[in-house]
C-alpha cells in the first residue's frame, strides 16, 4: 500500500501548480487544498494505478479509500471515488460502512454526488433490499449529504427507478429551506423525467415543492 500511495502522491505532485490550485480551492470555498491538477490532468496521470495489474486487493480498498482520504489534497479523494469505482462489480453487502465513510467525511458536493451516483448507484441495484431500511435512516440522520444521497443514487436508473421510494424520500424533506436538498429533489426528478415525463409532471402538480426544486424539475418539459 506504501509504494502504491508513495508512487501516485509522487505523480500528482509532478505536475502541481499552485495558481491552478489556488483557483480550485477558491472555487470550492476554501474549504481543500489542492495540487492544481485539472480534472483531464489528473485522470491522465492516474490512469496507470486504475489499471487491473496494478490495482490494491479488493479487500485492502478500505484502508486504501481511508489513508487518500487523511490527504490535505482534494486531488486525492477524486481520484479514490474513482478507485472504489472499480471495484463497484465486487461490492459486498458490509461495504456501505465505507461509502458512507466517504459520504461523511470531507463531504462536499464534488465527492458526494460521483459517490452517489456511481457507488451508492451500484450497491443499491445489488442489494435492492437495503434502499429502504438505509434511505429511512439517512432521512431521519439530519445529515445534509446522506439526505442528498438518498435523492442522487437512483440518478441514473431510467426505468428502473424506483417511483415509491422517490416519493417517499422527497416528501420526507419537504419544507427544508437546505439549497443542496431542493436542488437534488429538482435534479433527480428532471433527470427521471426524460424517461418518464407524465409521472413526473403529476408527481410536481401533486407535492408541495420549493420553487428551486420545481423549476429544477421541469426544466425539460417546459
Amino acid at each position: 500500500m506504501t509504494f502504491f500511495l508513495n508512487t501516485l502522491e509522487t505523480t500528482f505532485r509532478s505536475e502541481a501548480n499552485a495558481q491552478i490550485a489556488e483557483g480550485q480551492k477558491a472555487y470550492m470555498r476554501n474549504q481543500f487544498e489542492y495540487l492544481g491538477l485539472k480534472t483531464n490532468d489528473r485522470r491522465r496521470l492516474q490512469k496507470p494505478f486504475l489499471e487491473k495489474t496494478f490495482l490494491p486487493d479488493k479487500k485492502e480498498l478500505e484502508k486504501f479509500i481511508k489513508a487518500l482520504w487523511s490527504k490535505p489534497e482534494r486531488d486525492f479523494q477524486l481520484f479514490g471515488q474513482e478507485l472504489a469505482q472499480r471495484f463497484s462489480n465486487d461490492f459486498e453487502e458490509n461495504d456501505i460502512d465505507l461509502l458512507v465513510y466517504m459520504i461523511t467525511h470531507k463531504s462536499w458536493w464534488d465527492t458526494v454526488d460521483y459517490i452517489a451516483i456511481h457507488l451508492l448507484g451500484a450497491y443499491f441495484k445489488k442489494f435492492p433490499n437495503q434502499q429502504q431500511p438505509l434511505t429511512d435512516l439517512w432521512i431521519s440522520s439530519n445529515n445534509l449529504w446522506l439526505q442528498r444521497s438518498s435523492l442522487l443514487f437512483q440518478l441514473n436508473y431510467k426505468e428502473k427507478l424506483n417511483t415509491v421510494l422517490l416519493a417517499s424520500i422527497i416528501n420526507s424533506l419537504i419544507g427544508s429551506t437546505e439549497y443542496f436538498i431542493n436542488k437534488a429533489i429538482g435534479w433527480v426528478l428532471r433527470q427521471y423525467s426524460r424517461t418518464n415525463p407524465t409521472w413526473v409532471t403529476h408527481f410536481v402538480k401533486q407535492t408541495n415543492l420549493a420553487n428551486l426544486s420545481q423549476r429544477e424539475a421541469l426544466r425539460l418539459l417546459k
